[in-house]
């Protein structure tokens, strides 16, 4: 059954007056109640979640290996860094040990994809623990992709390297490629290449993406304007789709994370970031603290609230946040109520252990009209959207959840 508003609000004040406990807790008095266990870290509950619902990391949906499970075990990575949890790195690692060998090739990899990119992700971090050197060897396999990967003139990777999306620069694809290059650039090395070629896909999609007079953008651009979605004259597609916005809302946010302190384009990045901070408050639901579809037309009546990207956009300004970009007295209160948001599209089933996301897309390619973007049919459990919760909890409970012991080899 869908939440409602009343039974959404009644679970988030319970959520905020039960007792310190991992995962569930239990009402002594009624413990058939629907809001009788309610998780006291969301983020915990949800990762223990994913893990109930796809024992099998491998079966994560989509494919057995494309940026979804590199999206969500990402956010599995920080659990286990952030609780010492070692079922957190088990899962992570298991999938990654389906598909790496003993010498380091890849199941599954083509490389021909910047979808196909994010998944190696996982790779990384599973060396950065074990330091051993057929992660290492099979992360390289990945790197290399960068090297014969198509670009246009400004420099910007094509989606894929197909035929149909040649010259289409999408923004999701800022996101998977470049997140798997700030990894291996921090763990593995490379360090000077991975962190330059990620603020120049950045800051070419800045320049040619961005919806004059605002911090937002588009979803793509098509750099010989042939594409169906684009405008003949710029080439540009039609709206801000709220997923979209929000894969780059995280590449930049978590680029700045790593970028030194005096590289070259660390100014423009953050520049990008608080602008990004200030056109998301603005357009920010203040009912629901959620974010609509098409991001810039709230007004509209037939627009709704995004599961998938509203979670990106939390987790991208508590990051923006924690790294001093923006005030938190501010901003944080568009986080918490962010939070308070997604809490009410997520419904604990009776048996009190899967947890199901309501309202958000799956796999939604680059659209011709916002008529396209509104009336794309919306799953429960969208793949994106299991990503997107679990991302925007962790970073809103990191500072409460309990800290473990991790160890990491180099």
């Amino acid at each position: 059954m869908k939440p409602t508003v009343k039974s959404s609000l009644v679970a988030f004040l319970l959520f905020c007056l039960l007792v310190p406990a991992l995962g569930f807790t239990q009402s002594k008095t009624n413990p058939t109640d629907k809001f009788a266990q309610m998780p006291k870290f969301w983020s915990v509950a949800y990762a223990d979640s994913l893990m109930a619902r796809y024992p099998d990391p491998d079966s994560i949906p989509h494919r057995a290996w494309c940026y979804t499970q590199g999206y969500i075990l990402r956010g599995f990575e920080m659990l286990a860094d952030k609780t010492g949890e070692a079922k957190y790195f088990n899962y992570l690692k298991r999938f990654v040990d389906q598909h790496v060998d003993s010498k380091g090739n890849i199941r599954g990899f083509r490389g021909d994809t910047l979808d196909d990119i994010m998944a190696g992700t996982a790779i990384v971090a599973v060396f950065k623990r074990t330091g051993e050197q057929r992660y290492k060897l099979a992360a390289d396999r990945v790197r290399n992709a960068f090297r014969s990967y198509p670009r246009n003139d400004d420099g910007g990777f094509w989606h894929a390297n197909r035929p149909n999306l040649a010259h289409e620069m999408w923004i999701d694809g800022v996101f998977m490629g470049q997140m798997f290059l700030l990894a291996y650039g921090e763990v593995i090395g490379d360090r000077e290449y991975c962190y330059s070629e990620a603020t120049k896909q950045i800051l070419v999609f800045a320049k040619r993406g961005r919806k004059p007079g605002t911090g937002l953008y588009v979803h793509a651009y098509d750099d010989d304007k042939t594409a169906a979605w684009a405008d003949p004259k710029t080439g540009l597609s039609p709206e801000i789709w709220s997923e979209g916005l929000g894969w780059y809302a995280l590449v930049v946010a978590e680029t700045l994370r790593v970028l030194p302190a005096d590289h070259a384009d660390r100014g423009a990045i953050v520049s990008i970031m608080k602008d990004l901070v200030i056109d998301l408050a603005r357009t920010q639901d203040p009912k629901t603290g959620l974010w609509y579809q098409v991001v810039d037309k709230g007004d509209r009546p037939d627009n709704w609230h995004d599961t998938s990207g509203s979670g990106m956009f939390v987790y991208a300004i508590q990051r923006a946040i924690g790294l001093g970009l923006v005030s938190r007295d501010k901003y944080q209160p568009v986080v918490t109520k962010g939070y308070q948001g997604l809490l009410t599209k997520a419904v604990i089933n009776p048996d009190y252990k899967l947890i199901d996301i309501y309202d958000a897309c799956d796999g939604l390619g680059v659209q011709k009209s916002y008529a396209d973007y509104i009336n794309y049919p919306k799953r429960i459990n969208a793949k994106e959207a299991m990503g997107s919760f679990l991302w925007a909890t962790f970073a809103f409970e990191e500072s409460s959840l309990p800290a473990g012991k991790t160890s990491s080899k180099r």
